[in-house]
């Protein structure tokens, strides 16, 4: 009975860890063949499957009708150094012989021993705190862990809003071509000349003190005594001759 107890179990052990296998495969080839098109849910879902295959096989462990297997011994009866096709057909090519260097790890019950001793240790390390220290630790590993949450969700605004502000227009293109053709071609500018810069001002008269216009406006105007000198005539401001009665100089301020 308890024979066959133990091989209905390792029939569904094995089920168990094929149908594992199969989505472990599955899963490793989307991460090195679908990178580019896999999806933060497909991964999520992959996780779920993965988990809940590795809950139903703890399951059927820790089940009351299961053998405990850690009392099985099992002893290797042949080691050869020779390839041995049934063996590689058994583990799918993955033990190609079956030797004195392959055993302890294919046969192993236990961890490595190092990985034993560090497990001890962490355990009576465990053991050594009280529950009040434990809860103040566990209060205090989430409390670190939400204010880095918060901190990462926060970074993730800014970065979003950030990019929001880029991605707006701060000006309109119309009004600067309009002023770049203003500024470079004159293209919408008025040629209108200011009042009274066709005539002479007199000196004390508003407007006497006025911006000078354009190069378009200036005259020569001969002066008395040196024929051989030319005058400009700024702004349509006459220069009264020299030696003339009744008739100033226009004053400019």
């Amino acid at each position: 009975r308890e024979e066959k107890q133990l091989e209905l179990t390792l029939e569904a052990l094995i089920s168990q860890v094929a149908d594992l296998k199969n989505s472990l495969v599955s899963f490793i080839y989307k991460l090195e063949n679908e990178y580019d098109r896999l999806t933060w849910p497909s991964v999520l879902d992959s996780f779920a499957l993965l988990s809940g295959q590795l809950n139903t096989l703890n399951k059927v462990l820790k089940h009351e009708k299961t053998p405990l297997l850690r009392n099985q011994v099992i002893i290797p009866l042949v080691l050869s150094p020779d390839r041995d096709e049934e063996i590689m057909r058994q583990t799918e090519g993955r033990v190609p012989v079956f030797s004195h260097e392959v055993v302890p790890d294919h046969l192993r019950t236990k961890p490595d021993p190092e990985v034993e001793e560090q497990e001890k240790q962490l355990i009576t390390d465990a053991a050594r705190i009280s529950p009040d220290v434990a809860q103040k630790q566990i209060q205090s590993l989430n409390k670190m862990c939400s204010n880095l949450l918060e901190k990462i969700s926060k970074e993730e605004r800014e970065s979003e809003s950030g990019g929001l502000r880029q991605n707006k227009q701060t000006f309109n293109p119309a009004d600067t071509n309009a002023l770049v053709a203003a500024v470079a071609f004159g293209k919408g500018l008025s040629n209108r000349r200011p009042p009274g810069s066709g005539g002479s001002v007199q000196s004390g008269q508003p407007g006497a003190g006025a911006i000078i216009a354009g190069t378009a406006g200036m005259q020569q105007v001969p002066m008395s005594g040196a024929p051989a000198q030319q005058q400009p005539m700024l702004a349509g401001v006459q220069m009264a001759q020299a030696g003339q009665p009744g008739k100033q100089v226009a004053g400019l301020r």
